[in-house]
């Protein structure tokens, strides 16, 4: 039964819902490998200069959320999802206008990949508060499942719009598209009320959900003093960057390996796998726990990452598609998860962004190297090998990563 003036479980659901749809428009940033693969083929861009309004927008999406989480904290979701609509819109038709290496790089990299930090960051942190605390990664599963999975449909939509309209349009009308779906699911996006009793029922006895339900409201300031911070900042860094490097490219490692130039239903394949990943990792977590969740996801990608040279034939690609998307999104769904577990849920918008700054720095080292080692070669092996290796430190990492103690008056410590 509803407490007084208690929100309904409906309105609760409709927050990771919305939070869901937005993240399914601000997932164009996964479609880029078959923008690039138009770029390369038709405007003649080299495969290094193909990545550059893709690297500068992960970067980009990256450094926004930190302002975006503190917004968020401070202001509500809201606004902070229609800032993140109106740039998303606005960036994509510069891109369609300009239709240059600078203005695509303007456009996309530097005004999309800001709405991609105000729009991702706002719905999560709300979403958790809704439901009880050992829910927090499937609801955070749920709501970035939404940006995986975008590429299923901005894939092939793409694709047709690019063969059917050229690059300039297709730019210009998925921008329009996605201005009008994030500002109006933007409007659904709110913190609960003061007293409201999350959703969720009680937690199961697992030594996850315990872990879970114990913590300390960290300020940013406190959360960089632990060690704990820079391991999960590691451990992101490493793994986000073989997933990107494979989603970067990966219609063009279809063409070069395979000789398949219908690479885009891979992006589409690998974007299931994506989604489905992190919600199956959040569910995963809550149970196992972050960290030992994470070894597990390090390990299958580490592992992938090292046969992906020998990926040249349909059935091993949509494979590697598929082990790709699913440790890759999982990362997604842990290291939020995470963040609130050791943290707190008080400052969880600006906290996590400042965790999310190192998915940032991942799309540096993956996407880029591959694109050199590609120009260099005419192949992708080394970049390959050198993700594998940053995952096996990851999977080390993972084994060392406790959760943090919380600082008292008395100078103790407590452990959370």
């Amino acid at each position: 039964m509803n407490q007084p003036n208690q929100p309904s479980l409906a309105r609760a659901w409709s927050v990771p819902l919305a939070g869901m749809g937005i993240n399914l428009a601000l997932g164009v940033l996964y479609t880029w490998s078959v923008f690039a693969a138009a770029l390369i083929d038709q405007l003649h861009w080299t495969k290094t200069q193909s990545q550059f309004p893709y690297t500068l927008a992960c970067v980009m999406f990256a450094l926004f959320m930190v302002p975006a989480g503190r917004m968020v904290d401070k202001f509500g979701p809201r606004l902070v999802a229609t800032i993140g609509g109106i740039l998303a819109g606005a960036g994509m038709i510069i891109s369609g206008v300009t239709q240059s290496l600078a203005g695509i790089t303007i456009g996309f990299g530097l005004i999309v990949g800001a709405a991609l930090g105000f729009g991702y960051g706002a719905p999560t942190p709300a979403a958790v508060k809704w439901f009880q605390p050992h829910k927090k990664g499937l609801i955070a599963g749920l709501v970035v499942a939404g940006f995986g999975l975008a590429s299923v449909y901005t894939a092939p939509m793409t694709k047709y719009f690019l063969a059917n309209y050229g690059i300039s349009k297709t730019f210009i009308y998925e921008g329009i598209i996605f201005l009008a779906v994030i500002v109006i699911l933007a409007q659904v996006l709110a913190f609960p009320p003061p007293g409201y009793v999350p959703y969720g029922g009680p937690p199961p006895a697992t030594r996850a959900a315990t872990a879970a339900s114990s913590k300390h409201d960290f300020s940013p300031r406190e959360m960089l003093a632990t060690p704990q911070f820079y391991l999960l900042w590691l451990m992101f860094c490493f793994a986000a960057s073989a997933g990107l490097l494979v989603i970067g490219h990966l219609a063009k490692i279809a063409q070069i390996q395979g000789g398949i130039n219908w690479g885009f239903v891979f992006v589409a394949v690998l974007a299931v796998a994506n989604a489905g990943g992190r919600v199956l990792a959040g569910w995963l977590s809550d149970r196992l726990g972050r960290t030992n969740t994470m070894l597990l996801v390090f390990a299958i990608q580490a592992a992938n990452m090292l046969l992906f040279a020998s990926y040249k034939s349909a059935a091993t690609l949509f494979i590697g598609s598929v082990l790709t998307g699913i440790a890759y999104g999982a990362n997604l769904s842990l290291f939020p998860s995470a963040t609130y577990d050791y943290f707190g849920l008080k400052n969880a918008g600006i906290n996590y962004g400042l965790v999310f700054t190192a998915w940032g720095a991942g799309a540096l080292i993956g996407p880029i190297i591959a694109g050199r080692a590609a120009d260099l070669t005419g192949g992708y092996n080394a970049s390959y090998l050198i993700s594998a290796a940053l995952l096996v430190v990851a999977a080390i990492l993972s084994f060392v990563t406790k959760p943090p103690t919380k600082p008292v008056s008395d100078g103790q410590a407590v452990k959370v």
